[in-house]
């Protein structure tokens, strides 16, 4: 699209935010990866440069450079953290190490008009979000400063004849305070076109799916939660009958799921190819035995391949495997550029084999959960379905901590029940993201019914978020809290304990495994 913003990605976790956060703005913004081809992507006419943050020196050997058409394209460019210190270097500036870095909340002073900061208020501060080790000791020519922190005498400079603006904190990350202003102050400053709408991803997306398979036929794993079965709808808008859609019940699913589903799926698109295979005896031999998380994630994600291999001989040759995966999926299974941490593989990333029989396709990889909605409210997905909590790829096998086998599959599932049914009941499932319970591999001592019990334990989940890469633990009520215990206590037989977990992402995942 032209007039679009093109985002060079140095192996920050926070680069999607920044396309994420342009969209919402009404700027297309495309990724990617620092050290591709760049006259490619720059031919088809963007409006500016963003070049992100990343976790290497700039000084350092084998760090990401700058690509020498970046200044040749005479774009505006936006640096943010590593992409200012990549710019100030490049360009004549010094940089400097520092001995310890700077991490997290600082306050930040404007020092002058800009286009990012607005009009400079008197003595006023923003609250931002650093994250660096070297920073611009000596600004290049051209560069005017325009803001600093306590600790650091330059935290933004730009170059307003070029329209080079650099940061050296996130403006992109929720911690930042008027961070989607800058951003829209830097597109403005750019003149780039506004107005960029999710039926825009709709329809591009359609049409980059119909040049993909041609005459192919697309095979989908398709859960019944929100990402699948968007990609579901946008797929058979794009192909139709082309689409077969497998649902495998592999036995790791809530209670009744595989029905509600099901029928859910067909009354909202009947026109929809939904294939509903029984698996779950082989999945639960799968994991027999297994409790190291990412040896069940891996497990899982070898057996579903299987599967769809075989519905897919039976409907003859099938060209593509389509998933639901979306970025926090992506991000935390593998990085795109490799430098980044590997936190855990999820079945329809990191979990899938080496070779597969087909290639894949994944519409969403590059969305967040709420733009997935925004997505699926676009489509017409039935609002039911699109505001299910989300579900995760190897189910529950995941929220049984240790070994998985059938009776405790029984429990979680009441035990889950009660959790969602009781949040439901209190009108609080749109307020929280995801709220689930995990059986915990730990036997309590307790005293039910006069005597001494053995039994086991429970905890409860529930977050709020807006994009899954952070989230924070749901203050529910008290009394909301009392009846869960209450009820798991009492009508989920041999579980005699109930805890709550008050862990916010990060340091911890949504899920436990």
């Amino acid at each position: 699209m032209p007039g679009h913003a093109l985002i060079i990605d140095y192996g920050s976790q926070f680069t999607q935010l920044i396309a994420r956060k342009s969209r919402a703005l009404g700027y297309y913004a495309e990724i990617i990866p620092a050290g591709a081809p760049l006259a490619g992507p720059l031919s088809q006419g963007p409006g500016a440069l963003v070049l992100s943050g990343g976790p290497a020196s700039v000084e350092e050997p084998g760090a990401p450079g700058l690509d020498p058409l970046i200044l040749e394209s005479g774009l505006p460019i936006l640096g943010i953290c590593y992409g200012m210190q990549l710019l100030g270097k490049a360009m004549g500036g010094r940089l400097s190490r520092e001995a310890h870095g700077e991490y997290g909340p600082a306050e930040l002073f404007p020092v002058m008009d800009t286009p990012l900061f607005g009009k400079k208020d008197g003595d006023g501060s923003l609250r931002v979000w650093m994250s660096h080790g070297d920073r611009v000791e000596a600004m290049p020519s051209g560069f005017e400063l325009t803001a600093r922190t306590r600790d650091l005498p330059c935290a933004a400079m730009s170059d307003f004849k070029r329209k080079i603006h650099c940061l050296q904190f996130h403006p992109e990350v929720h911690h930042t305070e008027g961070g989607e202003l800058m951003l829209k102050g830097f597109y403005e400053d750019a003149g780039m076109p506004s107005g960029w709408r999710m039926s825009s991803f709709a329809k591009e997306a359609v049409e980059g799916i119909r040049k993909t398979v041609g005459d192919g036929k697309v095979l989908l794993g398709l859960s019944g939660g929100v990402d699948s079965t968007v990609a579901a709808v946008l797929l058979h808008r794009a192909v139709g009958r082309q689409l077969h859609c497998v649902f495998v019940d592999n036995g790791l699913l809530r209670g009744g799921e595989c029905l509600e589903v099901s029928e859910a799926l067909r009354s909202a698109f009947p026109d929809l190819n939904l294939i509903v295979r029984d698996a779950a005896d082989s999945f639960l031999e799968a994991l027999r035995g297994v409790s190291d998380p990412e040896a069940k994630r891996k497990a899982i994600g070898k057996r579903f391949i299987e599967v769809f291999g075989e519905e897919a001989a039976k409907l003859g040759k099938v060209d593509f495997l389509a998933q639901g995966t979306l970025y926090p999926d992506v991000i935390e299974s593998v990085s795109p550029q490799g430098p980044s941490a590997l936190i855990k593989s999820h079945h329809n990333v990191g979990g899938l084999p080496d070779s597969l029989p087909f290639t894949l396709i994944e519409p969403l990889r590059y969305l967040f959960k709420d733009e997935v909605r925004k997505l699926g409210s676009e489509l017409g997905v039935p609002e039911a379905l699109l505001w299910r909590h989300p579900f995760p790829g190897p189910g529950l096998a995941i929220r049984i901590i240790g070994p998985v086998d059938s009776f405790g599959l029984g429990l979680l599932r009441k035990a889950d029940a009660i959790v969602l049914g009781e949040l439901e009941a209190a009108g609080l499932q749109r307020e929280v993201w995801q709220a689930f319970a995990v059986l915990l591999p730990v036997h309590s001592v307790g005293v039910m019914g006069d005597g001494r019990s053995y039994g086991r334990v429970v905890a409860i989940r529930a977050v709020t978020s807006v994009d899954a890469m952070t989230a924070d633990w749901a203050r529910l009520p008290p009394e909301l809290l009392g009846r869960l215990s209450s009820r798991i206590i009492n009508e989920v037989p041999g579980v005699n304990r109930v805890l709550y977990d008050i862990s916010p992402k990060p340091p911890s995942t949504i899920e436990w495994e």
